[in-house]
């Protein structure tokens, strides 16, 4: 991972986004990358656009501390932490994140019903096409692994560990 400038990862309350902070922060961390946590807000609908914008961004903005919150106490110390908080669709706003190609792009493994994919998109996919960096995407399988033995023996988990 040498050579990245920054760790960019989707916030959107869901447990893989869960899983893809606790990655990214670790990325970050390794390669001493400027950690770029983005939450994407729209209003998506009549009802929405009739509230103030500053409701739904208030609401985006507040997702990313709820996830460092749940995940570490709140953001690590010894990281460099620039939060965006965007007005687009999230695929669009990952990928306008994204600076330059050694950037690292984190996602949530999406876990929505076939259905839901078809009608609103793939984020994961959209991103892998537009990028222009490295794209991974981590299943929340993979916190839940990582929390499994900790939570049988009661020792410390290790998402707040900082």
């Amino acid at each position: 991972m040498t050579g990245t400038t920054r760790v960019i990862v989707g916030l959107s309350g869901s447990l893989s986004s869960l899983a893809a902070l606790y990655h990214a922060v670790g990325e970050a961390a390794r390669s001493q990358a400027v950690l770029v946590p983005v939450a994407a807000w729209t209003a998506a609908n009549e009802r929405d656009e009739r509230r103030p914008i500053s409701e739904p961004e208030h609401a985006a903005r507040r997702r990313l501390d709820v996830a460092f919150e749940q995940a570490y106490g709140g953001y690590p110390s010894g990281l460099v932490v620039h939060p965006l908080v965007v007005n687009a669709e999230p695929g669009p706003a990952l990928v306008g994140a994204v600076t330059c190609p050694e950037d690292l792009l984190v996602l949530g493994a999406a876990t929505r019903r076939r259905l839901d994919r078809l009608r609103h998109g793939s984020v994961a996919r959209h991103c892998r096409h537009r990028a222009g960096c490295r794209v991974v995407e981590v299943s929340p399988s993979a916190l839940l692994t990582r929390l499994e033995l900790p939570a049988r023996t009661g020792a410390p988990l290790p998402l707040l560990a900082r």
